[in-house]
């Protein structure tokens, strides 16, 4: 069994005013982010989208030093970027069972969520990852799915980053290190 997981496809790290935007970078990658979804929605296959959320001013949480307040909870900043938020919103009511909607705190979609919970529940054995950015979550979704023995698949057409040099890297980490599929 399989699972997709988009992460952070949101308007604060892909729209042109996103306050941590990968810009014209995260934005090339929509139509095939939205097409990978569709696909296994219309296949009943589990689709997670694990989305950061924020609290505004949270000067505990770790990134806070890093990176300028992104994703804060109940800011359209944290609504799926373009086609891909009118693909959730018309499929989410339909698909109950295998559309999850799952805030995450983290960098990684594991961290501190019932993700393995609900992959382990569903039988599920190999997850598939798109969104953003390459190098920052979708590397680290990918490291603890693969030290939680998950075959990984990372759609490299479907991932992107505001590091180009991160994003490269992180491609070839995911196939020589965590020895995930590459799929284009």
């Amino acid at each position: 069994m399989k699972a997709l997981i988009v992460i952070d496809y949101t308007n604060d790290f892909v729209a042109d005013g996103g306050r941590l935007t990968c810009g014209e970078r995260g934005q090339s990658i929509e139509e095939k982010i939205t097409a990978i979804t569709n696909e296994f929605i219309q296949n009943g296959d589990y689709v997670v989208f694990a989305v950061d959320g924020h609290r505004p001013g949270d000067s505990y949480h770790p990134e806070y030093p890093l990176f300028p307040e992104h994703n804060v909870l109940g800011t359209e900043g944290r609504a799926l970027y373009g086609k891909l938020g009118e693909l959730y919103e018309s499929e989410k009511e339909r698909h109950v069972n295998t559309v999850y909607w799952m805030d995450k705190t983290r960098y990684s979609a594991f961290a501190g969520t019932d993700l393995e919970l609900k992959l382990r529940e569903r039988q599920i054995n190999e997850v598939h990852l798109v969104g953003v950015c390459t190098d920052i979550c979708v590397l680290h979704t990918a490291v603890d799915a693969f030290n939680k023995g998950y075959s990984l698949n990372v759609h490299a057409n479907a991932v992107e980053s505001f590091d180009p040099e991160g994003h490269s890297w992180a491609l070839r980490h995911f196939k020589q290190t965590l020895g995930a599929e590459i799929s284009e």
